[in-house]
């Protein structure tokens, strides 16, 4: 029998199609009249597009959203919200819109509505990561985890192919963590299990053809489930490299998580064996190959860049991400404290170089 403790995040989830015609509706329930809208800048004509629904329940709209939420950034969407009386925010997009949400709600507790339109899983979870002089902190605090999540497949078909496959990878990298989490719980295993196997599935499909809307709600789907995984239970390894290649390094967030990913549970794989088999069960990979060179597969056969170098990192940089990393880590099945910084330098290496795990 296994011990464990298992605490449900109070979220609201809306899926399906076409579901954002119950966003007013979602608003009302949370006793919200103005509404400021989140986006990055590249997708500001969603954000208007959400604005001009609420017509004059939108207080306005902050389309500045970047990478890794530098506290800048967050001061100055606090102080917006807080000039236009904004009593919600509306987060539009992926990670960073989402994560800058989050920035407001830790400062002020106002109730976030999470519109995601890629798969980076964030908006189940009530952890937090804002930069400042070039080091990416991160927590966890109630008050940022969004009230109410809408997810529409039809919103991700502008999503473009490349960066559906690296948002992919990135939830799925929350689930195979989850699964040798040190308060993993057998009700995240099941979810992080089935959620990788919706996004695994899903991914090759988008790639065929990218206007699918059922490999999207897949993808969303299995999103929705990794994301809930993170949310639960605790980071590792994997989470602390791309923390600190993408805080300190302003490496892309999902393509770091997709490079680092398959490095890392190779890795820990003598450490969480069991973690393994249920990575591989739901590759449908058992017996073939492993874990690790699975899900590097996955992402270099669907046309993922599989190397950090080929996504902005210098070698010369290496030995200070190593660290930086064993400086202050996390827990992991298989320690990397500073008496392993050899160890976590070869892992760089191989992510540098993208080479395919044994």
């Amino acid at each position: 029998m296994r011990d464990f403790i298992y605490n449900g995040q109070p979220s609201r989830v809306i899926f399906g199609a076409g579901s954002m015609v119950h966003l007013e509706r979602e608003i009302d329930l949370l006793g919200a009249r103005r509404a400021l809208v989140l986006s990055t800048p590249e997708q500001v004509s969603q954000a208007q597009k959400v604005a001009d629904r609420l017509g004059q329940r939108a207080a306005g709209i902050f389309p500045r959203a970047v990478m890794h939420v530098p506290i800048e950034t967050a001061r100055e969407a606090r102080d917006e919200a807080r000039r236009l009386g904004a009593d919600c925010a509306i987060a539009i997009g992926g990670g960073s819109t989402t994560g800058l949400g989050k920035a407001i709600a830790l400062d002020s507790g106002l109730p976030i509505v999470a519109i995601p339109t890629t798969y980076a899983g964030s908006e189940m979870t009530p952890i937090f990561g804002i930069t400042e002089a070039g080091l990416k902190k991160t927590g966890k605090d109630p008050r940022v985890l969004p009230r109410t999540v809408i997810y529409d497949p039809e919103l991700s078909l502008g999503l473009p192919v490349a960066m559906s496959v690296t948002s992919g990878m990135n939830a799925i990298a929350h689930a195979a963590e989850g699964l040798y989490a040190q308060d993993s719980n057998p009700i995240m295993d099941l979810m992080a299990q089935e959620g990788i196997r919706a996004i695994a599935q899903a991914l090759p499909a988008i790639v065929r053809r990218s206007d699918d809307v059922t490999a999207r709600g897949d993808a969303l789907y299995g999103a929705w489930l990794c994301g809930a995984v993170l949310g639960n239970v605790g980071m590792a390894l994997h989470h602390k490299l791309c923390h600190t290649l993408g805080g300190s390094f302003n490496l892309p967030h999902a393509e770091v998580h997709t490079v680092v990913l398959p490095q890392a549970l190779a890795f820990n794989a003598a450490a969480a064996p069991q973690a393994m088999q249920r990575i591989e069960e739901a590759l449908g990979i058992t017996g073939r190959t492993s874990a690790a060179a699975g899900l590097f597969d996955l992402a270099r056969d669907n046309g993922a860049l599989v190397a950090l170098k080929d996504i902005g990192m210098r070698e010369a940089d290496l030995d200070r991400a190593a660290e930086i990393a064993v400086s202050n880590p996390y827990w992991n099945p298989r320690p990397f404290g500073a008496a392993q910084r050899g160890d976590i330098r070869e892992l760089l290496r191989r992510a540098y170089e993208g080479v395919r795990p044994e």
